[in-house]
C-alpha cells in the first residue's frame, strides 16, 4: 500500500468532473468515465499514466508506508487543521517537459508552504525507497540539488524543486501537442480559469503497486 498527500479539486467544483472526463477515470469513486473524442488521437493512451494517479497536484508524492495508516491519517489531518484556507490563483493548460499540465498562472506561496510542510512533518510515515527505486529515478539525469533531495526525501522534486502541475498527459509527441492543448482547453479552460479556495488536503491511497489512486479523504483546512 502506498500513500500520497494531494491537491484535487473539491468535488462540488466543476473541474472535478470535467477533469475526471478528460482522464476517463474519477478518482473519488473510482468509476470510469468516457472521455472526448479528438479526432486522430487516440486520448485514453495519452492518458493512461495520470489517469492511474487521479486528477491532482502532488505535495507529498506517493510513499510506503512506515507506519500504521489511522497513524498517518491522524497526522495529515492534525496538519490540514491547523493551515488556514487560502485562495489558490486561477490555472492554465501549458506544456511540461513534454507533458501537458494545469499550471498557476502566478506562483501560490501558500500552496507551497503547505507541501513543504507534508513533506517535512509526515516524512516520519514514509519508508525509504528501495535501492531499485533509488536507481530508477536517478536515471532521470538529475542535478546536484535533485540527487541531494532523492536521497534524504525519497523524491527528487519536493521543496525548492517542488513546482505546481496537474498532469493531463504522458509525454506527447510535438507534432501531437497542439491538437491535444487545443482539446484540452476546450474541455477545461473556463473550469480551471477560475480562482478557487483551498479548503481541503487530500489524503490518496493505493492498494496495492498496480492499483490506481484513490481518495482515500478530504482532510479540512482549519487553521
Amino acid at each position: 500500500m502506498r500513500a500520497a498527500l494531494y491537491w484535487a479539486p473539491e468535488r462540488s467544483d466543476p473541474l472535478h468532473a470535467l477533469g475526471s472526463r478528460w482522464l476517463g477515470r474519477d478518482a473519488e469513486t473510482g468509476a470510469v468515465v468516457p472521455q472526448p473524442a479528438i479526432p486522430g488521437l487516440d486520448l485514453a493512451a495519452l492518458t493512461e499514466e495520470p489517469r492511474r494517479y487521479g486528477l491532482h497536484a502532488t505535495l507529498k508524492p506517493p510513499f510506503r508506508l512506515a507506519a500504521p495508516w489511522p497513524e498517518l491519517h491522524a497526522a495529515a489531518a492534525a496538519l490540514a487543521a491547523r493551515t488556514r484556507p487560502f485562495l489558490l490563483p486561477p490555472l492554465r493548460v501549458a506544456p511540461l517537459h513534454g507533458f501537458l499540465a494545469l499550471r498557476e498562472t502566478v506562483p501560490c506561496a501558500e500552496l507551497r508552504r503547505l507541501a513543504d510542510a507534508c513533506v517535512v512533518e509526515l516524512d516520519a510515515f514514509r519508508a525509504p525507497p528501495s535501492a531499485d527505486e533509488i536507481e530508477r529515478r536517478r536515471r532521470h539525469d538529475l542535478s546536484p540539488p535533485q540527487q541531494a533531495l532523492l536521497r534524504r526525501w525519497g523524491y527528487p522534486y519536493v521543496l525548492e524543486e517542488w513546482r505546481f502541475h496537474v498532469t493531463l498527459t504522458c509525454r506527447l509527441a510535438p507534432a501531437d501537442l497542439p491538437a491535444v492543448r487545443t482539446a484540452a482547453e476546450a474541455l477545461l479552460g473556463a473550469a480551471a480559469g477560475r480562482p478557487r479556495r483551498v479548503r481541503e488536503l487530500c489524503l490518496f491511497a493505493q492498494a496495492a503497486p498496480d492499483a490506481p489512486f484513490l481518495i482515500a479523504d478530504r482532510l479540512p483546512l482549519r487553521g
